[in-house]
């Protein structure tokens, strides 16, 4: 059982808001005006774990994105009634000390969802035509020095009539199979939920990975999904297969993966998340053949950024009237 919620104060003191990582979500691009009006905003582009308690001392409100706020923490802060999470994921946050501590935790549903889409197309478009590594030949003279009017140096692969499948069929998931609808391709999806939907065909895993041409993941990391995609499911696919992640690192098997690629178990790989992130620099995957990383980017539009910094503010303002909005639970 929690505790009663604890309330903003009705005292006509002005709520102390205090920002813990800023420029994780704005590294100045972008306005925190919305969210001063709402209070005696304090800002901090980050904060060691051993600041924030003094730090947030006396906060109505604490605002973060990565940094930790555990259990000892909140017990540390008898004034803090919400916790605002500037992401969807809430790991961050200890939801079980919160609930009995009467403190309220917000989060930003779906702020991601186009650019994330985007980027998983842009991902599988990377692994069909190798823009980045033409382009960059280009630049080095291999045109130049070429004796015919084109050249390419690696396949090219066109994605009309192949079939996408993807693993979890949220918001994202949906968005990209609309993407690749319209590119021509066969979707098929394997889900919790049996619901059929138009456009796409449910099936089972094994079925999924072995019809499939592109693989692209789109679930949570939950007990169920952890290792998902290990070298079962890898062995699964077609050699001419491509695997996309864009949901969480640890979803994939990541040693079985680089063996996958480099035994050409299948023909290509491309991620924007890792077990571990930063990912330490012999990380296998960083250096496994065909393999694209890019940083955990696929959030980090200035459009998806904006979203999230609205949402907050409406999170903030709606606790402060009372009525707190985007709530997770434990």
């Amino acid at each position: 059982m929690g505790h009663d919620l604890r309330r903003p104060p009705r005292d006509g003191r002005r709520p102390r808001i205090v920002l813990l990582d800023a420029e994780r979500a704005n590294p100045g691009d972008l306005s925190w005006d919305e969210l001063a009006a709402l209070g005696e905003l304090v800002i901090y582009d980050r904060s060691p774990e051993d600041t924030v308690v003094e730090r947030c001392r006396g906060a109505t409100v604490a605002i973060t994105n990565k940094t930790l706020l555990g259990r000892s923490t909140l017990e540390a802060l008898p004034e803090l009634g919400l916790v605002s999470v500037l992401a969807t994921g809430v790991n961050v946050v200890d939801l079980e000390a919160a609930h009995v501590l009467g403190i309220t935790v917000s989060n930003v549903p779906d702020y991601s969802t186009p650019s994330t889409a985007q980027h998983t197309i842009a991902l599988l478009l990377e692994l069909c035509h190798h823009v980045g590594e033409h382009a960059r030949g280009v630049r080095e003279g291999r045109w130049s020095r070429a004796p015919d009017f084109s050249y390419w140096d690696y396949p090219l692969l066109e994605l009309d009539g192949l079939t996408l499948g993807l693993v979890g069929f949220g918001a994202i998931a949906r968005r990209v199979a609309a993407i690749a609808r319209a590119l021509g391709m066969h979707v098929l999806v394997l889900r919790r939920t049996p619901q059929e939907e138009p456009g796409v065909r449910l099936v089972d895993k094994e079925t999924l990975f072995r019809e499939s041409d592109v693989v692209s993941l789109h679930c949570p990391l939950t007990p169920e999904t952890q290792h998902l995609v290990d070298e079962r499911a890898l062995r699964w696919m077609k050699p001419s297969a491509f695997l996309i992640n864009t949901s969480r690192g640890q979803v994939v098997d990541e040693p079985a993966l680089a063996r996958a690629l480099r035994e050409n178990v299948i023909a290509g790989a491309a991620l924007d998340v890792l077990s571990q992130e930063p990912p330490p620099a012999d990380h296998p995957l960083l250096h496994a053949p065909r393999c694209i990383v890019t940083p955990h980017i696929a959030w980090a539009t200035r459009a998806a950024r904006a979203r999230v910094i609205a949402v907050t503010v409406q999170n903030v303002r709606a606790f402060l009237a009372g009525a707190p909005m985007n709530v997770c639970g434990p």
